[in-house]
């Protein structure tokens, strides 16, 4: 039997996907990454899951979020970029604490 390797798998969605996914708003772009660490996963797992503004801060990291908080943008906005990056990453967010697709 063929053994899995992680490295080569990791190296291939990577290399599809590149490091960093991105968006746009009102002409201003803003990055949120392919791949989460586990660590980052775990702290999914501690916010409350109706906590838009925690999600995209860990997400996006303080000063994309500071930025992003200048736009009008509603929580469907929240929740189709959130949909997008997952449909394109394989991650889903937001929907329960921390899933993902396999």
């Amino acid at each position: 039997m063929a053994r899995f390797n992680a490295d080569a798998a990791r190296a291939q969605r990577l290399e599809a996907l590149g490091g960093r996914w991105e968006f746009e708003v009102d002409g201003e772009v803003f990055t949120l990454p392919a791949e989460l660490p586990r660590t980052a996963a775990q702290q999914l797992a501690r916010l409350d899951g109706s906590d838009p503004d925690g999600l995209l801060r860990l997400l996006l990291g303080d000063r994309q979020f500071d930025r992003l908080g200048r736009h009008g943008i509603s929580v469907q906005d929240v929740t189709a970029i959130l949909s997008a990056h997952g449909a394109e990453t394989g991650m889903s967010l937001g929907e329960s604490k921390a899933s993902t697709r396999s």
